[in-house]
């Protein structure tokens, strides 16, 4: 207990004093030991000259220990200040990383700490920003979803409990057209508790490194997701193009599975006019790409790179007339990039085509 107080006394709390503490230790005892050796040398050498009397030796001892005491002193002291300096200098970015770290404890997001440096501190710093600047977006994403989610919630809600009361107080008669109408709000609903549903997707996918991967036939895999559609695609009136070769890929069937129902599914869904939707697959050279182009809404060209994004949605009402979540195309972006293999759009006007591609493995 005594020794314990005894050391939090003697030495400093703050990290920086602890270390100039150290060093000035370390500078003190190597000055003093190379004083004392340099001193006992030189007046042993003296001592053993012939024409060196007693008083010249005695000056001589008095004089060369006032010279080495003197710079002892200044370079502990100077060695000390110039620790202290850049210590202090390197020490600066670590405080700015700990009150950004208390600000995030409190609650608030803290602006981006400036580092011009390239060492190790500087690389810390840039990733503490990043880190900093995606949670803050994730949090304005979850506050949008909330909020989103709390809008389409109530208005079901509030139609449901409208017709309940209504029945209960005999304002209206139950007849088709009524239940018809509590169905649709019910399917509403579900429609959202299935966005939430995605949403925990999101995280699992997202945690995922896909390692169990097996060569499949990805002719096969095209294929099957086409015919989950087919009832779907024969109701809507659609005409369906499927051109794809065959080739063996090493990939996670469940999850690019996923993918190209994801994407079938929004060519479906947003499907707008005459043409047909055309899906096609082909290697090229390393890689094995996939098209799905079909008829739909323009997507402004400036919206065309956020459509990968976590809840974005092109068209707000839409989307919400559909049941989209926005996080359909940001889970296929996922699992695509997890294959090491690139996604993306390319949209002339009403004709959009959506396309990935996964390596071949030779």
């Amino acid at each position: 207990m005594i020794r314990d107080k005894l050391r939090h006394s003697l030495f400093p709390k703050q990290f920086l004093f602890r270390l100039t503490f150290i060093n000035i230790i370390v500078i003190a005892s190597f000055v003093v030991l190379s004083t004392w050796a340099i001193y006992n040398t030189a007046c042993m050498l003296a001592d053993g000259l012939v024409t060196v009397n007693d008083q010249k030796q005695a000056n001589f001892e008095a004089t060369l220990f006032q010279y080495l005491w003197v710079f002892s002193i200044s370079t502990i002291v100077i060695g000390s200040l110039i620790h202290f300096y850049l210590t202090k200098k390197l020490m600066r970015p670590l405080r700015d990383l700990i009150e950004s770290t208390k600000r995030m404890k409190e609650g608030h997001y803290p602006t981006p700490i400036t580092m011009n440096s390239k060492d190790e501190i500087g690389e810390l710093t840039n990733h503490f920003n990043e880190l900093v600047q995606q949670l803050k977006d994730n949090e304005q994403h979850r506050q949008k979803l909330v909020s989103d989610l709390s809008h389409e919630f109530r208005t079901p809600l509030s139609n449901v409990n409208g017709y309940l009361l209504a029945l209960k107080n005999g304002v209206v008669v139950a007849d088709t057209d009524l239940y018809q109408s509590l169905y649709e709000e019910s399917k509403r609903l579900i429609q959202l508790v299935e966005q939430m549903e995605q949403l925990k997707e999101w995280d699992y996918v997202s945690k995922q490194t896909f390692s169990e991967k097996k060569p499949v036939d990805i002719k096969d895999l095209i294929n099957q997701s086409v015919d989950m559609f087919r009832w779907t695609i024969k109701k809507n009136g659609i005409e369906v193009q499927v051109e794809v070769e065959s080739s063996m890929l090493k990939v996670d069937h469940g999850a690019i599975s996923q993918v190209l129902n994801n994407l079938i599914d929004n060519a479906i869904q947003y499907y707008e006019g005459t043409d047909p939707i055309t899906i096609k697959g082909e290697k090229r050279l390393s890689e094995y790409c996939i098209f799905i182009k079909g008829p739909g809404r323009p997507i402004p060209y400036g919206e065309q790179k956020r459509i990968f994004e976590r809840f974005y949605r092109v068209d707000q009402s839409r989307s919400r007339e559909l049941g989209g979540s926005g996080l359909g195309l940001a889970i296929s972006k996922e699992i695509i990039e997890h294959h090491k293999g690139k996604i993306g759009v390319e949209s002339e006007e009403d004709i959009h085509v959506f396309w990935f591609t996964l390596p071949v493995n030779n």
